[in-house]
This record gives C-alpha cells, sequence and structure tokens, in this order.
C-alpha cells in the first residue's frame, strides 16, 4: 500500500550530503526527468526500474512541479517492472528443441555444449518477448525542509534498491537509515547524547555496527512500555514541536500483540503472542527465559483519534503503521486539483501526528534512562516480571 493509504508500513532515512542551495525543487525535477521509468517493452533488459508520479505509476512526465512537490514536501514512486520466465517451461522446451536437432542428426547421440547453450537463450528470449512484466511499486516522501525520507515500504531488499536508486538519481546525496540510536539521538538535549554515547555499544558509527550492537535499545523500550501499560501509566505529553501542541496530552499503550526471540548457537527462535493481555503473565514468563521483546503492536491515541503501529524494535521500522481517515469536505464545485492538494496534506498531518506522538512516547522512555531514578525504575520493572 502507498504513502496515502490509511494503513502503511514505513521506514525513515536523513538524507546526507548537500543539495544545490537555489532552485531546489527545479534541481529534483530535473533529475527526475533523467531518471524517469522507461517501460520494459522499449529496452532488451528483463527488467526496468524508475521513477513515476505517485498519484499515477503510468505516468513518468515530470514537466511540471505539480506533479511531484507539495510545499516542503515532495513525493514520487519508484517502479520496477521484471519480465520473468518460467524455469520449469524453458527447460521443457529446451529438452524438445534439443530432441529435434537429435531427430535431424541420428549419427549423433548429444547435443553439444555449445549448441545447448544457443538454444536455451533462443528459447529464453522468445519466451521473454512473449511474457507481461510485473509491476513493484514503492512511494517516497521527502521532507525537504527535515531532511527526511520515508520510504512505504520495510523490506530489507526493496529498501537496498530504493537507497541505490535514490544515490543514483539524486548526485551527491544518500540515504542514512534512522535507527533506534539514531532517532534516540534526535531527541535528546547534548547532555543526554553524552549518557546515550556511554550506552551505545557499537564500537564505530558503521550503520549496521550501530543497529546490530544496539538492539538493546528497541528491547528495553518494548518492554519498558509493556511495564507501564501493565501499571496504567498510559498518559504522556506531546515532547517534540510538530503538528500536535507541545505539552498536550496523549494515551499510550500496548496490550494485544508482541513478538518475542531467543539467540541459541542453532539460530534464532521466535514466539507470538496475540490477543489482550491482561496482565501479560505470557510474556513476562517468555522475558524471564531469556527471550526480548524484538516486536509490539502500540496504541496511540490524542482527541478522540487513534493510531496504531507494530513497532520492529531492531530497525525501529513502523509495520501496519494506522492513522485515522482522511475526511475531506467537498462538493460540486470543488477543484480536483485543490481537493488533491487538500488530501495530501490532511493525509501528512496525520502522518506526521503519529511519528510525533511515538517520538514523544521515546522521549519519555528516554528520560527515564538518562536519569538517576533508572536503577529505581529496573528494579520495579524486574519484580513486577517476577511477580
Amino acid at each position: 500500500m502507498g504513502i496515502m493509504s490509511n494503513t502503511v508500513s514505513i521506514f525513515q532515512y536523513e538524507v546526507q550530503g548537500r543539495i544545490p542551495e537555489k532552485d531546489q525543487k527545479l534541481w529534483v525535477q530535473q533529475r527526475l526527468a533523467e531518471n524517469r521509468f522507461e517501460p520494459v517493452d522499449t529496452t532488451p533488459d528483463p527488467e526496468s526500474s524508475g521513477w513515476v508520479r505517485f498519484d499515477e505509476h503510468a505516468n513518468s512526465d515530470f514537466s511540471s512541479l505539480a506533479a511531484f512537490n507539495f510545499e516542503d514536501y515532495c513525493i514520487f514512486t519508484l517502479r520496477r517492472d521484471v519480465r520473468k520466465v518460467p524455469a520449469a517451461l524453458v527447460k521443457n522446451l529446451v529438452e524438445k528443441e534439443c530432441g529435434e536437432w537429435l531427430r535431424e542428426r541420428p549419427k549423433l547421440h548429444k547435443v553439444p555444449l555449445s549448441r545447448k547453450r544457443e538454444i536455451r537463450e533462443n528459447v529464453h528470449a522468445a519466451l521473454l518477448a512473449r511474457s507481461l512484466p510485473e509491476p513493484s511499486l514503492y512511494d517516497v516522501l521527502w521532507d525537504l525542509k527535515a531532511g527526511v525520507v520515508t520510504v512505504a515500504n520495510i523490506s530489507a531488499k526493496v529498501l537496498d534498491l530504493v537507497e541505490d536508486e535514490f544515490s543514483a538519481t539524486f548526485d551527491g546525496l544518500s540515504l542514512v537509515p534512522i535507527h533506534p540510536i539514531r532517532r534516540a539521538e534526535r531527541l535528546l538535549t547534548q547532555e543526554q547524547r553524552r549518557g546515550l554515547d556511554r550506552l551505545n555499544q557499537a564500537p564505530a558509527r558503521d550503520v549496521l555496527q550501530q543497529i546490530k550492537k544496539n538492539r538493546w535499545l528497541g528491547w528495553e523500550f518494548l518492554q519498558w512500555l509493556m511495564y507501564r501499560s501493565a501499571e496504567g501509566s498510559s498518559e504522556y505529553r506531546v515532547a517534540r514541536e510538530g503538528v500536535a501542541e507541545k505539552g498536550d496530552q496523549f494515551i499510550a499503550f500496548v496490550h494485544d500483540r508482541f513478538v518475542l526471540t531467543e539467540e541459541h548457537e542453532e539460530g534464532t527462535r521466535k514466539s507470538s503472542i496475540t490477543g489482550p493481555q491482561k496482565d501479560f503473565s505470557e510474556a513476562r514468563k517468555a522475558i524471564q527465559s531469556g527471550k526480548n521483546i524484538t516486536e509490539a503492536t502500540i496504541h496511540l491515541e490524542k482527541d478522540m483519534f487513534k493510531w496504531k503501529l507494530s513497532l520492529k524494535g531492531d530497525i525501529f521500522a513502523f509495520a501496519s503503521f494506522s492513522c485515522p481517515p482522511v475526511k475531506i469536505e467537498r462538493d460540486a464545485t470543488t477543484d480536483p486539483s485543490m481537493e488533491r492538494d487538500a488530501v495530501f496534506f490532511e493525509r501528512m498531518a496525520l502522518l506526521e501526528t503519529g511519528i510525533q506522538l511515538f517520538e514523544s512516547l521515546l522521549s519519555s522512555y528516554l528520560d527515564d534512562r538518562m536519569s538517576g531514578s533508572w536503577p529505581k525504575i529496573t528494579k520495579a520493572m524486574s519484580e513486577w516480571l517476577h511477580t
């Protein structure tokens, strides 16, 4: 599902590199136009990748800024078409062709390797020309002001593809994942960051090391949230500037879905807990046995509006991020372009608010984690876990 859907899975990046100081949007427009999607049937390759409009996936015309730009936002879609030929079908047709070739040459008992390779290439090319391409679409939302890119997918393979295509399109720029430690750094004061540096277990700033060595942050955050939810402490305050007013009250809790993992020499064992949890007894027993909460569904509520997301604790990807539905009043006189803009900005406001509430919740955990009262909190959590 795309970024405009009420429910979408997302992963966020910081944009690294220098963007032209003048005419930024024109530069983005030029780069998109030069790297637009070309239909696979116009190329000899079995696949084709490029950019298309987010609201018209068959349209790769970026001659107008309105095709992708909404004030500080740029939004476009990476389209990848792949033509595939079933391996079993190729094998059967090659065997058939080889059999006919041998019948025409009764003195031979085996098809030479070079000839068999040629037959296979011809069969594959003929089938490829007749096969229909399978399109894949991945929305990319770029907040130029914040320097943040949101991708509407959390598959590692897809994210690698988007990262490569983004860097190839926008010269000098790259996407750096906002992993748990980095998201925490963005929320902390200078003094708190020094405290986080002491907790950082990665030996270098390498992104993969930062993610692998600091999985504890996501595990600990979700366990803290489960404890707070069990104790009835579900009220929080908006902690950073954004769509929601700073200082406003909201509710956050977990209660109906957890994924826990335990690592062994043979690999990783995973278990899931679903359904409303009264006292989290099943999850507590799993944690006592050495498992960690690696994923949980977080509920957020504010002013009668509700958000829900499944947080991947290891990388802070938001799976099945559900926002309140977009509601735009319209009538027969409403201009379609104005309605399109209104729907977009309403959707962005709801999406940004959900992220703002999540980061405020994370800030509350970090305030506890960086404070002198953390030993007392961990003692209370441990006693609750073993009750």
